[in-house]
């Protein structure tokens, strides 16, 4: 994400980094302002080990680069260093997630503990123009209607592990995924303008995802994609639908 200039990374899984780098025009990832991370699953920071990599070895000394996220990312990319947590530090910056609003460059950082498997957060970036809110993986919570309020975009994770009947029931009682339809609910619940799925659960149909969630979400529907480049505040933004409350 940009935003006059400042670059905020969020979330790394795998076969990102060679694509970001791509669009930095720089092979040691020079131009990256901030990174945040949602949570320690690989699928969601892996190749931020493959930055840590560039930057150790192409820019080795330069200012470290602030990195956001619940504890545990750090120490496990410190694990993929023979726990060398100091070189890592040099590289990154980490702070904690924060509880509350903070400024980043020309934006505001908010996150939200959200439930999952280990600790996840959902990020809300966001500035006079525009807000982008993004739930990281996460089950039902009410709280998503206020992570992704009035957002312009609101990226949701849409696993949809329906979809694949021979795919293994949750480990848990309660689901700690989305399903498309879910996700649909939750834009519609913070009154999102318009809601990205993403997230997809290997094999599943995207089109099919896209229909479920249209179901519950009257606005415009993106799918995650390579490649894809979504403006943020340069149009003119329709009232969206606005439920009474959050549907549990």
């Amino acid at each position: 994400m940009e935003e006059k200039g400042f670059r905020v990374v969020l979330d790394l899984g795998y076969g990102t980094l060679p694509r970001l780098l791509e669009l930095l025009g720089s092979v040691v990832g020079d131009g990256i302002d901030a990174v945040v991370i949602t949570h320690r699953h690989p699928d969601h920071m892996i190749d931020l080990h493959g930055l840590f990599r560039a930057r150790w070895f192409g820019r080795r000394g330069a200012p470290s680069i602030p990195l956001y996220s619940p504890p545990g990312v750090l120490e496990r990319l410190a694990t993929l260093e023979e726990g060398d947590a100091e070189a890592v530090r040099q590289v990154f910056d980490w702070r904690e997630t924060p509880s509350g609003r903070i400024a980043l460059g020309p934006l505001h950082l908010e996150t939200w503990a959200l439930p999952h498997f280990v600790p996840n957060v959902g990020v809300r970036l966001s500035c006079a123009d525009f807000t982008l809110a993004y739930t990281g993986d996460t089950g039902l919570d009410p709280t998503l209607a206020d992570l992704g309020r009035d957002a312009d975009l609101y990226i949701v994770e849409a696993t949809s592990r329906d979809q694949q009947p021979d795919t293994p029931p949750s480990p848990t009682a309660k689901p700690l995924l989305l399903s498309a339809r879910e996700a649909g609910r939750a834009a519609t619940a913070a009154g999102a303008h318009r809601l990205m799925l993403t997230h997809f659960w290997p094999g599943n149909d995207r089109e099919q995802s896209r229909a479920e969630a249209a179901a519950e979400f009257g606005g415009e529907i993106l799918l995650a994609a390579e490649g894809l480049v979504v403006p943020l505040g340069t149009q003119p933004r329709a009232d969206p639908p606005r439920p009474a409350h959050f549907p549990r």
